[in-house]
């Protein structure tokens, strides 16, 4: 089972994809060119010219397949919204392994995602202040992470493993954040720690503020 995370983008800006393998291209085309611009020049001073420069065409092609800057901006987050990984807890109750190494390994999967994505996920902040809508759909999202790590502590509750008078649900969203804002000191502000030391960081304090039961040979 998994935990489909809310979109961040709104669906009134999408449009219906190309009806030809032409103009598939020329739209990627354009979404790579316009993250480029975005995450270069960030989403207020980013200009439609700019986009059509990098993407090598024509404004009246960009109209072609968008109608704004807005539009041209959720075909972005579209298509790398399901690579923007949240932290949170795997599932832990059909897997074999223990919920401690189960988080370092998601740990380390977010924050590669992170990484990866570390101009956008600035970009993200920055449209979040000036973008109610967005705003609205980018809390709706974190909160259905923090929903979904709130039910994996539950359940560790329920099977002995975690302290059980901790209270979940904001047990979860100070965790999950966390995590976040370190991915982001570290990944977008520039503070120096190696992946190693700040996936078992992160790890050690979850499992410390869980009062995680160890693994049975420890």
């Amino acid at each position: 089972m998994t935990d489909r995370a809310p979109s961040l983008v709104d669906a009134a800006l999408l449009r219906e994809p190309p009806a030809t393998a032409r103009g598939i291209r020329t739209r990627a085309t354009l979404v790579a060119a316009a993250r480029t611009v975005f995450e270069r020049d960030g989403f207020l001073a980013a200009r439609l010219t700019d986009i059509t420069a990098e993407a090598h065409c024509s404004i009246g092609t960009f109209y072609t397949y968008f109608a704004s800057k807005e539009e041209v901006f959720a075909a972005v987050l579209q298509e790398a919204q399901d690579d923007m990984m949240h932290p949170g807890m795997p599932h832990v109750e059909d897997s074999d392994e223990h919920p401690e190494q189960l988080l370092a390994a998601s740990h380390r999967a977010y924050l590669t995602a992170y990484k990866r994505n570390a101009k956008l996920m600035q970009l993200l902040e920055q449209v979040a202040t000036i973008d109610p809508q967005f705003a609205r759909l980018r809390r709706r999202r974190a909160r259905a992470f923090i929903d979904r790590n709130a039910r994996h502590i539950a359940a560790l509750q329920e099977r002995g493993m975690v302290d059980p008078t901790l209270d979940p649900q904001l047990t979860s969203a100070c965790l999950s954040a966390m995590v976040s804002r370190m991915a982001y000191h570290v990944f977008v502000l520039g503070d120096r720690y190696t992946m190693n030391d700040l996936v078992d960081t992160l790890t050690r304090v979850w499992v410390g503020a869980l009062r995680l039961s160890p693994p049975p040979s420890a």
